[in-house]
């Protein structure tokens, strides 16, 4: 019986160690509710795992929005994070802000097509750089052929692909923070990329970094917001922890 006693506790421990490391092992299919803009934030956040697990998640959701409900899939792409052989570096930075093709834009792209059934509805949220690469992917031709976009919600990210992205766009940016304006879009569409950007005061003055880095998470900041990013709206996400699976953006294929 001790021993029998003893081995309960081991596989209890065990089970609690793995579940701790990995964050998409749940102990039963968990929910979370996500009622605004900085609950969604923080789980985009997760993609910052310095590559372990990779920059990208897709979970399986509900999406709530009054009275009626939908199935839904929400695709979570972090930003800019040097790590080797992920797509998250510099190169993409400079080459999203022009609008330009990329290796992070394709493996998104690839990622969804190939493991989220055609028609679903889709929800993206990125940030930063995972912003950027999130309107590229709204405004794909094979995306919005083969899926509902129902939204795209960025966080600290410049405007892209204006006048092409299925669904409905929300982008947030700290008043202290400048990378919302570091894009192309900037120069040749001034004047939505500014209009377009949904600004609140963090209180972070001239530190820009953690005006960056710290103010999307903030609920007293952008609590207002609901999950889509919408000022006052009401849209909730209930997504099925179950579901969570990272994915890698690599530069090359080992």
């Amino acid at each position: 019986m001790k021993k029998n006693h003893a081995r309960r506790l081991l596989f209890i421990a065990v089970m609690v160690l793995i579940i701790a490391i990995h964050p998409s092992i749940t102990a039963n299919a968990a929910t979370t509710t996500m009622s605004n803009a900085a609950s969604v934030c923080n789980y985009v956040y997760k993609g910052y795992n310095s590559g372990v697990y990779g920059p990208i998640t897709i979970t399986k959701g509900i999406y709530i929005s009054g009275n009626s409900q939908k199935s839904f899939y929400l695709i979570t792409l972090s930003g800019t994070e040097s790590v080797s052989n992920q797509t998250t570096g510099y190169l993409t930075d400079a080459l999203a802000g022009f609008n330009l093709n990329n290796k992070y834009y394709q493996n998104v792209v690839s990622i969804i097509t190939s493991n989220i059934p055609q028609n679903s509805n889709l929800v993206l949220a990125g940030h930063s750089l995972g912003g950027m690469i999130a309107q590229q992917v709204a405004s794909n031709t094979t995306i919005k052929a083969r899926y509902n976009v129902l939204n795209t919600v960025t966080f600290g990210s410049p405007l892209l692909s204006a006048g092409t992205r299925e669904g409905t766009v929300r982008r947030l940016g700290d008043t202290s923070d400048i990378v919302p304006y570091l894009s192309g879009s900037t120069i040749n569409n001034t004047a939505w990329a500014i209009a377009g950007l949904n600004r609140e005061n963090g209180g972070y003055g001239t530190n820009v970094i953690k005006a960056h880095t710290e103010s999307y998470l903030r609920s007293d900041v952008w609590g207002k917001y609901d999950a889509t990013g919408t000022k006052y709206g009401s849209v909730t996400f209930t997504l099925d922890l179950s579901t969570l699976t990272y994915y890698k953006s690599p530069v090359t294929v080992n």
